[in-house]
């Protein structure tokens, strides 16, 4: 039982890297020099991306597009609409900061990995899965930026053309260009997801790595009190609650499969800490990173753990009862 609620091992890496730079911040020369470093491997990470994903498995996909639209209305409207409420109900302990990051985690894509994951754990329909969080993934590189300058305006961080230029030559070009040479680089990526996996990862370390080094160098913890970390721990909670309840009962309301339902539920309550954490540094540049990302890591965690148990939940539903089987029959 304690297991299902252990701390992967990434979320691990995560936490040591923010105490790492806590204690041992970057700054100066090296900060900058690491920070070109990390624009690289997010140009990398997305030029990867691209090379993954294949066409033919999106396309194969949209036929179903009632369930898309369903994800995708989740993903894009359903959780931005959930953060203001929340926002204006519940976060008037946070600080500005926090909230933003957590309004910023409301317009992330879904998951690709982990909703895949769970879909197949509990039974789900996998290859509607793997369109809908590609899907999702591909078109928050346009949708992302495009929410954030509408709804963080009145923040102060407005959608500005240099915030623009930035996302398409660090994020959309490499992810084009992966398209491109996908039909003769895809199925060696695919092939070796380890070396995927280890920029994904890599690449988001280094990221919070820069981004809390700076943060904690302008005393970031001196900014949070007892009382704003834990209404931060609670908003993203009921969160992703509603989501999980909206989701399920609008799947089930709307006339979707057991299999369909199942698939809406894991890939519309998802965000995705791999693309959040890079596009946060494109169009919060010159914000506090550190404090805008640090709902986003607690969300990763939190609903990674939610969705275990869920996914456990229905697959022991769907799984077929072989207890009352006579032996003559299992055989």
């Amino acid at each position: 039982m304690l297991s299902r609620f252990r701390p992967d091992n990434f979320t691990l890496l995560l936490v040591a890297t923010v105490v790492l730079a806590s204690f041992l911040p970057i700054t100066g020369e090296p900060a900058h020099a690491f920070g070109v470093l990390t624009n690289i491997a997010i140009a990398l990470l997305f030029f990867l991306h691209g090379a993954r994903l294949s066409r033919d498995t999106v396309v194969a996909g949209l036929s179903h597009w009632r369930l898309h639209l369903t994800i995708l209305l989740a993903t894009y409207a359903l959780f931005p609409v959930l953060a203001l409420g929340l926002d204006y109900g519940l976060t008037a302990t946070l600080t500005p900061a926090l909230a933003s990051g957590i309004l910023f985690l409301a317009i992330l894509p879904s998951t690709v990995q982990s909703s895949i994951a769970f879909t197949s754990m509990a039974g789900g329909n996998v290859p509607a899965a793997v369109c809908a969080a590609s899907g999702s993934n591909i078109l928050g590189i346009f949708i992302t930026p495009l929410l954030a300058g509408g709804l963080f305006s009145a923040r102060g961080i407005g959608f500005s053309s240099s915030v623009l230029l930035t996302i398409v030559t660090q994020l959309l070009l490499p992810f084009v260009l992966g398209q491109v040479l996908q039909p003769w680089i895809g199925g060696f990526v695919r092939k070796h997801r380890f070396v995927l996996s280890f920029v994904d990862r890599g690449s988001i370390l280094m990221v919070v790595y820069l981004a809390f080094s700076d943060a904690v160098s302008g005393g970031l913890w001196r900014q949070f009190s007892a009382t704003a970390l834990l209404t931060m721990v609670l908003v993203n909670a009921v969160l992703l609650a509603l989501v999980l309840v909206i989701t399920t009962c609008a799947s089930r309301w709307l006339g979707f499969s057991k299999e369909d339902e199942i698939t809406i539920v894991f890939c519309g309550s998802k965000k995705s800490l791999a693309a959040g954490v890079p596009m946060a540094t494109v169009i919060f540049a010159g914000q506090n990173i550190g404090a805008i990302v640090l709902p986003l890591m607690l969300f990763h965690q939190l609903q990674l753990m939610t969705c275990a148990v869920l996914a456990q939940r229905y697959a022991r539903r769907l799984k077929p009862s072989t207890e009352s089987v006579p032996v003559s029959e299992a055989s």
